[in-house]
């Protein structure tokens, strides 16, 4: 069951079956305005899943999720046209957003990309692909940013303005939930650490 609309983020007795893997089972936390949580676990476990479950691009297989009505997930898919120079593709996301020319250039900023504004996305090494994903979602008006291993392929610098970013949001009363094997430079409110768990035949 879902719920929109809330202030706050809440799970209660949250399970999820892949295919014929169950992931997890009765996972229940909250987060309050302002507060962060952080998931970690070994490949495989259900990170990824539980990030998608709340942004309802997938479908609990039991329990309750009640969610902010506006949600930005940031993961390994682009969603920015790859053609365009960062700085135009951006430009489509703000005018659905009701952001201006100048909120695309600040969260160019933030991602430390403002030397790359101009360029087409398609030539950007991993790490700037990442930072242009990061940029899609520092833009956003979302209440609740779900990350999806926001460090990989950045370097030091540029998870020091990654923290700055992510404490920024959090200070307007965001909130954050964050799936990450790389340490971030924020404190977190709510750790879930993710096991493996048996599989049995009949899951539940």
């Amino acid at each position: 069951m879902r719920d929109e609309g809330g202030d706050n983020l809440r799970a209660e007795a949250l399970s999820c079956v892949r295919g014929d893997k169950l992931l997890f089972r009765d996972l229940s936390f909250a987060l309050t305005p302002g507060q962060a949580g952080l998931v970690t676990g070994p490949n495989g476990v259900g990170k990824s899943s539980l990030l998608r479950l709340i942004a309802g691009l997938l479908d609990p297989f039991s329990g309750r999720i009640q969610t902010p009505a506006s949600i930005a997930l940031c993961d390994d898919r682009m969603a920015l046209d790859e053609n365009l120079p960062l700085q135009k593709a951006l430009r489509f996301w703000s005018q659905l957003d009701g952001k201006t020319d100048d909120d695309c250039t600040a969260a160019i900023a933030a991602a430390g990309m403002g030397y790359l504004a101009e360029v087409p996305i398609r030539y950007f090494s991993t790490g700037q692909r990442q930072r242009a994903r990061l940029a899609r979602t520092f833009l956003s008006a979302a209440n609740l940013w779900l990350l999806d291993e926001p460090a990989n392929g950045l370097d030091t610098a540029s998870v020091d303005l990654l923290g700055q970013s992510l404490q920024a949001h959090l200070d307007r009363g965001g909130m954050i939930l964050a799936a990450s094997h790389i340490a971030l430079p924020i404190a977190f409110d709510l750790k879930l650490e993710l096991a493996a768990l048996e599989q049995l035949e009949a899951p539940l």
